[in-house]
């Protein structure tokens, strides 16, 4: 017994000092599954392994290897007291998470992956003294004589070497730690499916993020990060899908081609407006931050591949799509209003889309964003360069029948004063701008506001030649009267008439008095011959007159009229107030003469019931009459709005529309 005593003691010796070991490896965490019988029968060996280290310490006295037994009987100690420890936590992982908190399940993970690790550094030791025992004994002990003692030995290097590739067992298919990391990738899972992750940004959000981050940490420590962001962008692709599709996106479906008129997007193009603000700033930017909280610490480059490849399929490429689709569209004039429309959503975006878009694993967004923004640019280039000569064209076409302002005046002096608009003017300037410096040419300042010059006098143009192609010279000056009043007015109520200037608008306002005076002359005022008094009288400077003639003149003046106002009463002015002055000056000029007529020649005949067969109308009946000429049609150009304009004329270089000028 006196040559065991150093060998307890130096066990007792190495198994204080294993304490410190086993307390640093009681700070790890996973979760493990169990590994059955093979554990079992590791646990057996291992208890045979104690009493053989003894039998072999006492025999290695004798041989003159007790040095080397004592260095080893520490480590040999601490794999005793770790392999407690792995049966411990093996046992706490083995039943799967259920109601355990989760990070008591990745803290005994982690113990039991620290505690393989240390029990394989001592297995470690102890195979090396082992194999220097076994080597010792070959060179300096006889087989024949110590076989027992050779057997031992090699038994005790057989269960060290299977200790030492216990982790490697637990990793095995079936193994704990291959389980229980199925078990967070699952747990992974249904974190993301929760309640929790419906509304981003919620300050309920952080202790679920921490969820994550911890579960990811594992996973990505254990090579299977990869899988972790596989799930990550499975689920969150299927949350954003389903927030955008709950908009209502069914326009996005819609073919478009060269020959499909805009006309049939316009009202979806300011729907694309918000529905790209929200995917952008409010869904994808916080998927954005959320991608960059759970996988932050494995670097910029991961979160924002991942972040590509949700932005990718959440459905927003099909929004941004949305926008090649209009341009597309066969060019028309209101297709530049809605080109405008969609460079300021991008314009407003754009720093939304430098933040979130970046990197290589972006570059679809990116190219697809720079090719949306290219076409935009020169679509609305090439569309506002034609504006005036598409007005030009025009020209062929005849004068609207009933002297109204044509559509197309009226569709270009709207269609200019939007245009103006300080936050159109704003956008449109700087579309030219980037083509300028895309194309290497030089505009000159003030462009959008000399084009417009350019299109108002086209249009100016087109009233001229248009008012020459009346056969009734009373209707060409109605319609020069008419379209000079709109001109003035219309332009006035906008920038439009700032651009073009007070000595511009007084000129056409001018004009348009002007021409309400030739119109009168031509056409009204010529009734007043059958009003003369002259030859009316029997005797010079008596009272008696010729009753015959007067009823002549009458009957002429009534049948003249009637022929007049059923022509005219098929014109049409645009305006009411014009309308009601144009009929203020009929009546002044042609019911007074006619009541006094009468009243001087026909005394009595002042009423309906007193007409006699020889009058048709009396001063009343005419003023009533009048003043229900040149109404509007309701709704036809006074209502007219830039999102319900009309293309312009279609040509051999252009895909305008044909639109008649008098349509």
């Amino acid at each position: 017994m006196d040559d065991e005593t150093p060998a307890v003691r130096d066990l007792l010796a190495a198994r204080e000092v294993l304490k410190s070991c086993i307390e640093e490896s009681r700070n790890v965490s996973i979760a493990v599954d169990g590994i059955g019988l093979r554990l079992l029968g590791l646990q057996r060996n291992f208890g045979c392994l104690q009493a053989a280290v003894k039998n072999v310490a006492r025999k290695c006295a004798v041989y003159g290897i007790r040095d080397d037994v004592g260095r080893a009987l520490g480590p040999a100690a601490g794999a005793l007291r770790v392999m407690d420890l792995v049966f411990e936590l093996r046992d706490s992982l083995e039943s799967g998470r259920g109601d355990a908190d989760l990070f008591d399940y990745i803290n005994n993970f982690r113990r039991l992956e620290d505690a393989l690790k240390l029990l394989s550094s001592n297995c470690g030791l102890l195979i090396l003294w082992m194999e220097d025992v076994l080597q010792f004994l070959r060179n300096n002990v006889s087989y024949d004589d110590e076989g027992w003692f050779f057997d031992r030995v090699s038994k005790i290097l057989e269960v060290l070497v299977e200790l030492q590739g216990m982790e490697d067992l637990f990793r095995r298919e079936g193994g704990v730690l291959l389980t229980a990391c199925n078990n967070l990738e699952r747990e992974f899972e249904n974190i993301l499916k929760g309640a929790e992750f419906r509304f981003l940004g919620d300050s309920c959000l952080e202790p679920v993020i921490v969820e994550l981050q911890s579960v990811a940490e594992v996973l990505e420590e254990n090579n299977r990060l990869d899988r972790c962001l596989s799930v990550y962008a499975e689920a969150r692709i299927e949350n954003s899908r389903a927030t955008l599709q709950a908009l209502n996106l069914d326009y996005l479906e819609i073919e478009s081609s060269e020959g499909v008129s805009v006309q049939t997007m316009v009202d979806y193009v300011d729907l694309w407006d918000e529905h790209m603000e929200f995917s952008v700033r409010h869904l994808l930017r916080k998927e954005f931050a959320l991608c960059r909280k759970v996988f932050e610490r494995f670097g910029s480059d991961v979160s924002t591949c991942l972040f590509a490849d949700i932005a990718i399929k959440s459905g927003f490429m099909e929004i941004l799509e949305f926008g090649n689709t209009v341009c597309k569209c066969k060019k028309e004039a209101i297709k530049l209003l809605k080109l405008i429309k969609i460079f300021s959503t991008m314009d407003k975006l754009r720093l939304d889309f430098n933040d979130l878009f970046v990197g290589k694993h972006c570059l679809k967004i990116q190219n697809q964003t720079r090719e949306l923004v290219k076409k935009v640019v020169d679509g609305a280039c090439e569309i506002f360069w034609e504006l005036s000569a598409q007005v030009e064209l025009q020209r062929e076409f005849d004068p609207p029948p009933d002297g109204s302002v044509p559509t197309l005046v009226d569709f270009v002096i709207e269609y200019c004063s939007y245009l103006l608009d300080d936050e159109n003017i704003s956008i449109l300037t700087g579309i030219l701008e980037i083509y300028q410096v895309w194309n290497q040419v030089k505009f000159g300042d003030g462009i959008v506001s000399n084009e417009i010059r350019n299109i108002i006098k086209a249009v100016e143009i087109n009233v001229e030649i248009w008012a020459k192609g009346y056969d009734d010279t009373a209707l060409s000056y109605l319609f020069m009267m008419n379209n000079h009043s709109y001109l003035c007015n219309e332009t006035r109520k906008s920038k439009l008439g700032d651009l073009m200037g007070s000595s511009w608008l007084w000129a056409y306002d001018e004009s348009a008095e002007y021409y309400a005076g030739l119109y009168m002359r031509e056409s009204w005022e010529k009734l007043l011959e059958f009003l003369q008094e002259e030859d009316l009288t029997l005797f010079p400077g008596g009272r008696a007159f010729d009753r015959n003639l007067v009823d002549e003149r009458v009957v002429a003046f009534c049948e003249t009229f009637d022929d007049m106002y059923k022509k005219q009463s098929k014109w049409k002015l645009y305006d009411k107030g014009l309308r009601w002055k144009t009929c203020q000056m009929v009546v002044e000029t042609v019911v007074r003469p006619y009541k006094n007529f009468l009243q001087k020649y026909m005394p009595g005949v002042e009423h309906e019931n007193e007409l006699t067969n020889r009058v048709m109308y009396t001063a009343e009946s005419l003023e009533n009459m009048i003043s229900a000429l040149f109404q509007q049609k309701i709704g036809v150009y006074g209502s007219v709005k830039c999102t319900d304009m009309i293309g312009i004329k279609n040509s051999g270089v252009t895909h305008f529309p044909s639109t008649p000028a008098a349509a």
